[in-house]
């Protein structure tokens, strides 16, 4: 889940040349032959997006995560410097730096972009809670700040990100909306706004819900089916939903998850799972990664199979940098490759989804 990140907030000292240097340079026959058969020149040929969270850190310090980020994906998504408390850390003190190198990377790379997160109940700057906390930040003015915000984040990439989660993570499991500090505040038209004002900064870019675990139809993936039709009948640039797709193969693989994408995807809006990775209960065995393997494919061919569904978004692609093991104590494993950057079942299985195609 998107909210796990606070726990492990990248070094922000990202030095641009570094990034830019990964730009893919003329490779020899071996490296061409490597990258037309990497997932990202499969997901070309399938019309499909496969994309990374990216470390910033990782990113600015380890070589090979640097060009696997560039061979393997089409499309990367800011883990979590494109957050508000990374970006405004003091009231009207702003730091873009770590956010412009990932833009300047993906352009360098042939790259588009996923701005991730406009509005969240978690990963608030000090200044912000502190002040709707102790009252001397008081509704209006949280509306008023909601509101700069997403227009001063959305404009200054206007053109550069390709799709906004503009609203994350705002139901519970049943259905009702979460109680965070903007439905407490504000009320439930903070949704509409944010919609709204991201739109109008930047009229190009496709505008996404996005929460964790609505990969199948559910009390919650419906909540957010009947939002959905409802704003866009209002007229809300409502776009896109995104489903997370962070998984544990000891709960088992969600149901009815193609019925769930058609039924978006009726309303006229895109689809997209967002942030995939499968974790296990370790030590890791080759059942566990067979097992792995499938979820991780059965969710890429759900995307595949659905007209709606534009891109497929891995939550890091090496466990070397991956949250799970952190919060999920005596779990792992989550992603398609291993510390050492091997290539695992999960690997394999998207790659032969994205060669099979539409």
């Amino acid at each position: 889940m998107t909210y796990i990140n606070r726990f492990r907030m990248p070094a922000l000292g990202v030095v641009a040349a570094a990034l830019l240097s990964t730009a893919v340079a003329v490779p020899s026959a071996s490296a061409h032959d490597q990258a037309g058969r990497s997932l990202r020149a499969l997901a070309d040929r399938a019309g499909v997006r496969i994309g990374t969270a990216v470390d910033m850190a990782a990113l600015a310090d380890d070589r090979t995560y640097r060009r696997t980020t560039g061979r393997e994906f089409n499309s990367v998504t800011a883990e979590n410097v494109m957050k508000w408390e990374s970006v405004e850390p003091q009231r009207g003190v702003y730091d873009w730096k770590a956010a412009d190198d990932l833009v300047r990377y993906a352009r360098k790379n042939g790259q588009v972009v996923r701005g991730h997160t406009l509005v969240w109940h978690s990963q608030l700057p000090g200044w912000l809670t502190a002040g709707v906390a102790d009252g001397s930040i008081d509704a209006a003015e949280l509306r008023g700040i909601l509101r700069n915000h997403i227009t001063t984040e959305v404009k200054r990439y206007k053109g550069r990100i390709q799709q906004w989660d503009v609203v994350n993570e705002v139901f519970e499991e049943d259905g009702s909306l979460r109680d965070s500090i903007w439905l407490r505040e504000l009320g439930p038209s903070y949704i509409a706004d944010a919609f709204r004002w991201a739109h109008a900064a930047d009229p190009r870019a496709k505008l996404f819900l996005n929460d964790y675990n609505v990969e199948g139809v559910n009390a919650k993936s419906t909540a957010y089916y009947e939002l959905a039709k409802r704003l866009r009948t209002e007229g809300v640039p409502v776009h896109g939903f995104g489903a997370q797709g962070h998984l544990a193969i000891q709960y088992g693989f969600p149901g009815q998850v193609a019925e769930n994408l058609a039924r978006f995807g009726a309303l006229g809006m895109r689809t997209a799972f967002t942030e995939v990775d499968v974790r296990m209960i370790l030590p890791v065995d080759e059942a566990k990664q067979a097992t792995q393997a499938s979820y991780f494919r059965r969710l890429l061919d759900a995307c595949l199979g659905a007209r709606s569904c534009t891109s497929f978004t891995v939550w890091g692609f090496t466990d070397r940098y991956s949250w799970v093991p952190e919060v999920f104590e005596g779990q792992g494993s989550a992603t398609p490759m291993d510390e050492e950057y091997g290539r695992k079942p999960a690997y394999g299985a998207l790659r032969e989804g994205l060669a099979a195609g539409r």
